[in-house]
């Protein structure tokens, strides 16, 4: 970014400009009366802002709308194409990727399979960039940045990946640069339910909550922890790595055969539950009924789960979310609030703390990785648009 010294007409029409980017961002296309009035400023000085943006390219004429008086009016809106970047969430057992531009349009969600590929991080990775770019019909070389979701803990400093299960080819160190190298982007690694933390953190049920935790039910388990809108990685990026935890003594009652979390209620587990062993978990999951008192072993399960969190962070939420939590939606949230309210202590001469925890589901659906991942790539692309704007 260019230095600009404080107080001198350029600082000032740099200031104006970028002003100018970010009320168009954020209130779509506008004509120069209504740039002016946004923000503050006479419609001539609007005009040679949105002059100066149009000449180096970050915005254009994007119609007209009539006007009350005189002849209609030119708006002006920030372009989809002057910089793209891709959000990608590896799965267990395909690849997810969508199209991201400045103005988060609306663009198509491709699925790779993975199996039989040849799998590594830059094949991975490359064939997402291409097959998104292909179905929004945008060029490869408009994409310079990809947010990438993946089923492992991300030391994003020593780029180092740990809990790698479900990747495949993936190095326990240097991913990140690989990708850098082979595709020519600025790489984003960043844990799944990371991302789909910050995902119901912007756009779910927890805008307004001072914390909360993510729990992610899939066929492997996960906790995002937010706190005041900062997601807590802890030192080395496993925090929230619950499912590998070796679960208390009470989980004999539930499955006796249990070592950890994810045996008593990943994907397998849940599927042997609801009768369906060997089964992939999204697919019993579509079987499954909104009232089917299987959702109350579920429950057990789940809070058996959560204890460890409402003792160790006392969060103002919870959030259940992944497939299991999707598909449990409303009723599986209102049965597992109900054992947290009524949770007692193993020690009867202890009065413990009632835990004021709102159990919520998530509302961001089955894509709440690529959501998240859009949500970090539309700051980052506006961001370096906005830090590029010198008057």
């Amino acid at each position: 970014m260019t230095a600009v010294d404080p107080g001198t007409p350029t600082w000032l029409r740099t200031h104006n400009d970028r002003t100018a980017f970010r009320l168009l961002l954020e209130h779509g296309p506008l004509s120069r009366s209504k740039l002016g009035k946004l923000s503050g400023l006479s419609k001539p000085t609007a005009g040679a802002m949105i002059l100066r943006l149009e000449r180096v390219g970050l915005i254009e004429a994007m119609g007209e709308i009539a006007a009350t008086r005189g002849p209609n009016a030119t708006v002006y809106g920030v372009r989809r194409d002057v910089m793209t970047g891709v959000a990608i969430s590896i799965l267990a057992d395909t690849i997810e990727a969508v199209l991201t531009d400045p103005v988060d349009s609306d663009r198509p969600v491709v699925v790779l399979p993975v199996a039989g590929a040849d799998r590594s991080p830059e094949n991975d990775i490359n064939s997402a960039i291409d097959a998104a770019c292909a179905a929004a019909g945008v060029a490869r070389s408009s994409v310079s940045v990809v947010a990438v979701g993946v089923q492992a803990a991300v030391d994003v400093a020593a780029d180092e990946l740990s809990f790698t299960d479900t990747l495949p080819g993936w190095p326990q160190t240097g991913a990140r640069q690989r990708i850098e190298q082979a595709t020519g982007m600025t790489v984003i690694l960043d844990n799944d339910v990371n991302l789909a933390a910050m995902a119901e953190r912007a756009l779910g049920v927890t805008k307004d909550a001072t914390s909360f935790a993510y729990f992610w039910i899939g066929e492997g388990l996960g906790v995002g922890l937010d706190i005041d809108g900062q997601i807590q990685r802890g030192t080395s990026g496993s925090a929230g790595e619950i499912g590998y935890l070796e679960v208390p003594r009470s989980a004999a009652s539930i499955d006796p055969a249990a070592a950890d979390f994810t045996d008593l209620l990943g994907g397998p587990a849940i599927a042997a539950l609801m009768g369906s062993p060997g089964e992939r978990l999204r697919a019993v999951l579509d079987h499954v009924e909104a009232d089917d008192p299987l959702w109350g072993s579920v429950a057990d399960r789940v809070a058996l789960a959560l204890a460890p969190i409402v003792a160790l962070l006392d969060p103002a939420s919870i959030v259940l979310g992944g497939p299991t939590g999707v598909a449990g939606g409303g009723r599986l949230a209102s049965l597992v609030q109900h054992r947290i309210d009524a949770v007692q202590y193993p020690r009867p001469d202890v009065r413990g703390a009632r835990p004021h925890i709102a159990v919520r589901a998530s509302t961001t659906g089955s894509e709440s990785i690529l959501l998240g991942a859009r949500q970090v790539l539309v700051a980052h692309i506006r961001a370096r648009l906005e830090a590029a704007i010198v008057a």
